[in-house]
Order: C-alpha cells, then sequence, then structure tokens
C-alpha cells in the first residue's frame, strides 16, 4: 500500500484523490489517503471508487507550501506529511508520496524514517527527458552545500534508482562541470572526479549542461544549488519553447494550417516535456520510499507518481541502495569517504528552502 498526502500541492484534496482514483482503477494499486477524512470523502464522492483498493487515514492538519518545513513538523504532528511517513515506519504502508511542501516532506522524513545506514546526506533527484531516454539529476536542492563525498553516495544513490526503478542496466554516471576535462570545474568536482573514478560505478567522466539533453549519461551527479539552477532553467526553458511555438503556428492563416498538419508531433513533445508525466522526484538515502510531485500537480501527475513510486517499492529501491552502499564501503574509496565524509548531519530540516519545490 501507497501513503498518499492528500492535502499536498495547489490543487489538492481535489486533485490527490482524483489521481489516486485514476491509480486504483488503471494501475490496481492501494492506496491510503491521508488528510482531513471530510474532505477526501467529499472528493471521493465525485467518482465511482466501487472495487477500488482505498482508504482514508484521518489526520487533521494541513502544512501549507509556504510554511517553514522544520517548524511546520515539529508543531503539526497531525499533519497528512507526518501521518503518511508514519504509515511507513509501523509498516502498514511501502511508501509515500507528496506533491505538497518539498522541504517539509523532507524535514518529515528524515524526522520520521531516518537514513539508511551509511548514507551521509539525503539527495533529492529528479528525471529529465533526453534524446532516448531519461537522465537522472542529483542532488536538485536537498543539500546546497556538499563535499566529493557526498556525491559519491550520491552516485551509488542515483544508480540504483535508474537500474531497479527505471530499468537501465549498469548505468553511465556522469560529474556536472564546465569541461569534459579531467582538470576542469570548480575545487568540489576536482576532488569527486578521481573518487568516482576508483570506485565500480559505469563512471564516464565530466559531462557538461549541453551534454544533459542529448542523454550522453544516465546519472549527473552535482550539489543541490547546482542542481536546482539546472531544474529551473531547464523547466523555464521547456515553458518558453513550448508558448513561442504555440504563438508563432498561431500567428497567420498558412501556420495555422502547417500547425494542424504536425498536431501530432507537437502533442508527442509536449508530452515530452511534460513534468506530470515524470511522476516525481524521489528522496534518495532515507529508510523508506519517498517520493515528491511537483506543487502544481494535476490528477495525472499524482496518478504517475503513484505509479513510480510503486515502481520504487517493487524494485527494492531501499535495500539496493543500502547494499551497494555496504559494498562501497568495503572498498578503498568507500573507506575514505566513510572516514572523511561522516559528518554530523543535523536532521532539523532547518536547511530546507520553504519553497522549494522540484
Amino acid at each position: 500500500m501507497i501513503a498518499l498526502d492528500a492535502m499536498g500541492g495547489d490543487h489538492a484534496p481535489a486533485a490527490t484523490v482524483e489521481g489516486a482514483v485514476l491509480a486504483a482503477r488503471e494501475l490496481g494499486l492501494e492506496i491510503a489517503l491521508v488528510g482531513r477524512e471530510d474532505d477526501i470523502r467529499r472528493e471521493l464522492a465525485r467518482h465511482r471508487t466501487a472495487g477500488l483498493k482505498l482508504h482514508i487515514v484521518h489526520a487533521s492538519e494541513v502544512v501549507g507550501m509556504a510554511e517553514h518545513p522544520a517548524q511546520a513538523v515539529r508543531q503539526k504532528k497531525d499533519s497528512s506529511i507526518r501521518r503518511a511517513m508514519e504509515l511507513v515506519k509501523r509498516g502498514e504502508a511501502a511508501g509515500v508520496f507528496s506533491a505538497g511542501n518539498s522541504g517539509a516532506v523532507m524535514a518529515a522524513a528524515l524526522f520520521i524514517l531516518g537514513r539508511i545506514e551509511g548514507v551521509h546526506r539525503p539527495a533529492l533527484a529528479t528525471v529529465f527527458p533526453v534524446r532516448n531516454g531519461r537522465t537522472l539529476v542529483a542532488d536538485i536542492g536537498a543539500n546546497t552545500e556538499c563535499d566529493p563525498h557526498n556525491l559519491v553516495q550520491f552516485a551509488f544513490m542515483g544508480a540504483a534508482y535508474m537500474e531497479r526503478v527505471l530499468g537501465v542496466p549498469r548505468p553511465r554516471v556522469g560529474l556536472l562541470s564546465n569541461g569534459e576535462e579531467e582538470t576542469k570545474g570548480n575545487a568540489l568536482v576536482q576532488a569527486t572526479y578521481p573518487l568516482l573514478r576508483q570506485t565500480a560505478l559505469n563512471f564516464i567522466g565530466n559531462v557538461e549542461g549541453k551534454d544533459l539533453p542529448m542523454g550522453v549519461a544516465d546519472v549527473v551527479v552535482c550539489d543541490g544549488f547546482t542542481g536546482n539552477v539546472v531544474l529551473k532553467l531547464a523547466e523555464g526553458i521547456a515553458e518558453f519553447l513550448l508558448s513561442t511555438l504555440k504563438s508563432e503556428l498561431t500567428r497567420d492563416p498558412i501556420s495555422l494550417l502547417g500547425a494542424a498538419l504536425a498536431t501530432p508531433a507537437f502533442r508527442r513533445v509536449r508530452r515530452l516535456l511534460d513534468y506530470a508525466e515524470v511522476g516525481g522526484a524521489p528522496l534518495l538515502g532515507v529508510d523508506g520510499v519517498v517520493l515528491i510531485g511537483h506543487g502544481r500537480s494535476t490528477a495525472r501527475a499524482i496518478r504517475n507518481g503513484l505509479r513510480v513510486t510503486q515502481q520504487a517499492i517493487n524494485g527494492r529501491l531501499v535495500a539496493t541502495i543500502r547494499e551497494g552502499l555496504a559494498a562501497l564501503m568495503g572498498t578503498p574509496v568507500g573507506r575514505q569517504v566513510q572516514q572523511d565524509g561522516a559528518h554530523d548531519y543535523e536532521t532539523t530540516g532547518d536547511h530546507l528552502d520553504r519553497h522549494s519545490r522540484p
């Protein structure tokens, strides 16, 4: 069963409940809708739910999108985000999906689920559509400041996700830099490069920003500040291109005719670039399956987020990360990572951007 934060997102609970109904009907998923019971029942009454595996778990409080993550999670002990995490902690649910306050979801995951043993810092990742497939980028905002040992662990966790959830065998791992040469990059990149080269990962070296949409790597590793800039830039470019195409194709009768003929192709492009198709951003390194959806998630985005959450559960994501890091720790570079990178990670969540959204 998946625990869904039914109160999370700009369009909750209407979009979350509808998305849960779609996931239960089309994918056969069993879902616990966590939130204000009256609100959830009101939305469920709008849909045909006979025979669907949908359950309601009441939570009286809601964490707003603009609230401070750590404070909200600490103070609102009956929030839908906390209750969803507690279901996983007790073994009543196998994973959590939320389109709510991203920082609060991360803080609640750290407070309640904790980190996988050996993980120094969890990483928030996202899947980018690229030529001939998809690329996972980690971190995209959970850690604005990282050390080389953090990036090595992000690489292992990202590779596990691509292999077990998205079915990419021996994923290619790249290190985001301002040049392909080993000597390029800032101090963090230059210190991380030789560490990754010593691991058993399929490390292909440095990759540049222009390489991301070309699908040069299956996993791209960077600090959260850089990753978040890359994410927001990509979102902005996608929206700009789609809006510009729409404007130009409706400018005059001839363009309208061409647009009519090319409509199927444009729909495929829009679908490829649509965040709703991705499903959600996995929070890698916490001791439970947690995926975070976009704050603007529609019912279709919620449905796909639940789908990907189930894929992570079926792929034994947490166990795979645990096993991979255990194997890493048995190597010379792994012992170095463990010794030099095991800084105390304060799980207050105070470092999380209250406005952060994947």
